[in-house]
């Protein structure tokens, strides 16, 4: 009965409203930055562009729009659904409310190896393609450390994730420590707060594809995704493979959350509040959750990277924003709520 109300408040206007708020959004943020364009002079570029037709456009707004605030947002987007839908996915896996897209240490191993890579003097592509290959071995290690005769389910996961974490979070430290002071200590630091900056059609090769399919993936399977919370004979009894699913859902948040930490360093808060305000609009089902997840967490992104960029003369990096947003909302959430249950 719950379920069925749920699936009711989904409803086609809201499918239609999730599909349309991210790109109204998307629009409105190629207007806004430290130069500002009308309206008419993005639809005009867009247009132009689109349909290679012959409007008079100026060069200069036309590169701005096409090399610089395009695949930016495009990046806020994908990065903004991405860990969207991994902290949803890790929090019905759990079962824990708290669990986020670094419950398995990805963040930090990831972290760690664009870390490694700015010291080691990589250029841009250099340092994603080895931070993902670490965010991949720390969710390696993870499971190798959760194995064992004394293991007890997904709560030895869970607690291997945070030893692994705070192992590579040493790491990172020994790495800012034997940096130069001068040149990579500030590069690394500014890195890890976050930041879209480097956004490019180049950049977005290599991480967007991952994240694209594995979202996709969770979405063709999200309505499988409602027995993650159930123990193994309830699970068993409706006929799924429980391990298959838990196997698939952690190889899909893992390898969208090391993808979007590998292009833009770490973005906190996204997929611990994005899921739960989605929750308390759609309840628990995730055939409305995913799709939820996903346009909240693209729109979210946009709107604070527009603000990063926007607000002052230097760029603000991300995670402060996401913190200084999402931490006071969360706390009103959490007091007019009483607090959320899977």
């Amino acid at each position: 009965m719950n379920q069925t109300k749920q699936m009711q408040t989904f409803t086609f206007v809201w499918k239609i409203i999730l599909i349309i708020i991210p790109i109204i959004f998307a629009f409105f943020a190629l207007c806004i930055g430290r130069i500002s364009y009308s309206v008419s002079d993005i639809w005009n570029v867009l247009v132009s562009k689109i349909t290679n037709s012959n409007l008079e456009i100026d060069k200069q707004i036309s590169m701005i729009i096409w090399n610089i605030r395009l695949p930016r947002i495009f990046m806020a987007m994908l990065v903004g659904a991405g860990l969207s839908v991994a902290g949803c996915a890790f929090q019905s896996l759990f079962s824990n409310p708290l669990a986020t897209p670094d419950t398995l240490g990805v963040a930090s191993g990831t972290s760690f190896g664009a870390a490694l890579a700015l010291l080691l003097g990589c250029n841009l592509i250099g340092v994603q393609a080895i931070a993902f290959v670490f965010g991949i071995l720390a969710v390696i290690l993870t499971w190798l450390s959760s194995v064992g005769k004394s293991s007890s389910g997904l709560s030895s996961v869970v607690l291997a994730g945070i030893m692994i974490g705070s192992l590579f979070s040493a790491l990172i430290s020994l790495v800012k420590f034997t940096a130069d002071t001068e040149s990579q200590l500030p590069a690394i630091t500014y890195w890890l707060m976050g930041s879209l900056s480097s956004a490019g059609f180049s950049s977005l090769q290599i991480g967007a594809p991952c994240i694209i399919i594995t979202v996709l993936l969770l979405y063709l399977i999200r309505w499988q995704l409602n027995i993650l919370p159930l123990g193994e004979d309830e699970a068993r009894s409706l006929g799924s493979n429980i391990q298959l699913l838990r196997i698939i859902t952690i190889l899909c948040a893992t390898a969208m959350t090391a993808s979007s930490v590998a292009m833009c360093g770490q973005v906190g808060w996204i997929g611990l509040l994005i899921p739960h305000i989605c929750r308390m609009l759609f309840g628990n089902n995730h055939r409305a959750l995913i799709p939820a997840c996903i346009s909240f967490g693209a729109s979210f992104l946009v709107i604070v990277d527009t603000m990063a960029r926007s607000i002052s003369a230097s760029e603000i990096p991300i995670s402060v924003l996401t913190a200084v947003i999402g931490a006071p909302f969360f706390i009103i959430l959490m007091r007019k709520t009483g607090g959320w249950k899977i």
